[in-house]
């Protein structure tokens, strides 16, 4: 279910979105969509992963209309998202197909191809940096790409690193148990109603469109006790995966043919969890599972508390983390952030009867 918090007639509506207005132009400063996409990444990919559509261009209008809330743009974006026409399927890709921007491994000091460190947060001090409330000196730029090009051998266009996954080290090695292709048609979480229990697929769809700090908090709350996997991250990468489609003229084969249609910007996660087998003989051995995480942009740490509930739901158990009906339905951006606005619309009826009950219990009580 989904709520729109709106109230009161139609003049004083009018009234209170020219007053949002307002307090949106009042210090006589408006960034651009552009200057928006520009410069704020982390909140663009956020916004696009929860709201399943990727388009920084819109995401960037949706989150200067909604003042920066990311539960605003999500809530925008969502519902421009059921507009769209769905013209056509892509073609399943291969992870490994990734064109690699950034890639680490913490279990492992040397992955073949080497740590690509790439841009990230993680090696920088947390500290505010009192000279951006200047403006900024863009020269930083075009002397860096200078000082790049001049120490590198770049070609011009897109970066073609591909590298190879490191499961499937730990799978020649017998280590890691290898996994069946299913081939089964994914369910469609945004056309299809929720049932019990869900496939991966649909699971991986909901953590994926999941509210970013819901889903981290929710993997913390695995980690310190309240479930069962606490991983080690195998691999995690960021990297432009390609999109194709097939042909959408009726005398060519669609399976035949690929199209190249573009590509999106995606950070992928594969855990390794630490597990115990019993074996037949009572004998009990360790062994290795894996736990996954996939969404849109550079948005590592919900990728990997992704991974984590994959893994608890997969598992299932009485933990609050492996009960997949209490995750899936409570880290739903647009459902979750509805149902507590829908609070601020009248309620009137039904707490005049409850007044009216407390009052009467009082009566009822000092006239004894």
């Amino acid at each position: 279910m989904a709520y729109v918090a709106v109230t009161g007639g139609h003049e004083a509506i009018e009234e209170s979105i020219k007053r949002l207005k307002y307090e949106r132009f009042k210090k006589e400063k408006s960034l651009s969509a552009e200057e928006i996409e520009g410069t704020m990444r982390g909140l663009i990919d956020q916004v696009m992963s929860e709201s399943s559509i990727y388009d920084e261009k819109l995401a960037s209008v949706a989150i200067k209309q909604s003042e920066g809330s990311p539960e605003e743009s999500v809530f925008l974006l969502r519902a421009f998202r059921s507009t769209l026409p769905r013209k056509h399927y892509s073609k399943i890709v291969e992870s490994d197909s990734m064109e690699i921007e950034r890639r680490i491994s913490s279990g492992f000091k040397d992955i073949p191809g080497g740590q690509i460190l790439g841009s990230t947060y993680d090696y920088t001090h947390r500290l505010i940096d009192f000279n951006l409330v200047k403006k900024e000196d863009l020269e930083f730029i075009q002397n860096w790409i200078e000082n790049f090009n001049s120490s590198y051998d770049i070609k011009e266009g897109p970066s073609s690193l591909r590298l190879p996954k490191v499961m499937d080290y730990l799978r020649k090695e017998g280590i890691m148990p290898s996994v069946e292709d299913v081939d089964n048609v994914p369910k469609d979480i945004t056309k299809d109603t929720l049932s019990f229990p869900t496939e991966r697929s649909e699971r991986l769809q909901i953590l994926t469109r999941g509210q970013t700090g819901a889903v981290t908090a929710l993997g913390y709350a695995s980690l310190r006790g309240f479930g069962s996997v606490h991983p080690t991250i195998g691999e995690l990468r960021v990297g432009n995966f390609p999109v194709y489609i097939g042909s959408p003229l009726e005398h060519i084969d669609a399976e035949e043919a690929s199209y190249y249609i573009g590509d999106f910007k995606a950070t992928e996660v594969e855990s390794i969890i630490t597990t115990t087998k019993k074996n037949p003989d009572g004998t009990k051995e360790e062994q290795f599972e894996i736990g996954y995480g996939i969404c849109f942009g550079q948005n590592e740490t919900k990728a990997i508390a992704m991974s984590i509930l994959d893994r608890c739901l997969e598992i299932g158990g009485d933990s609050p983390t492996h009960d997949e009906e209490f995750i899936l339905y409570h880290i739903d951006s647009v459902e979750a952030t509805g149902f507590i606005s829908h609070l601020k619309l009248p309620h009137y009826v039904t707490f005049q009867s409850k007044l009216d009950s407390v009052r009467k219990t009082r009566r009822i009580k000092n006239d004894k």
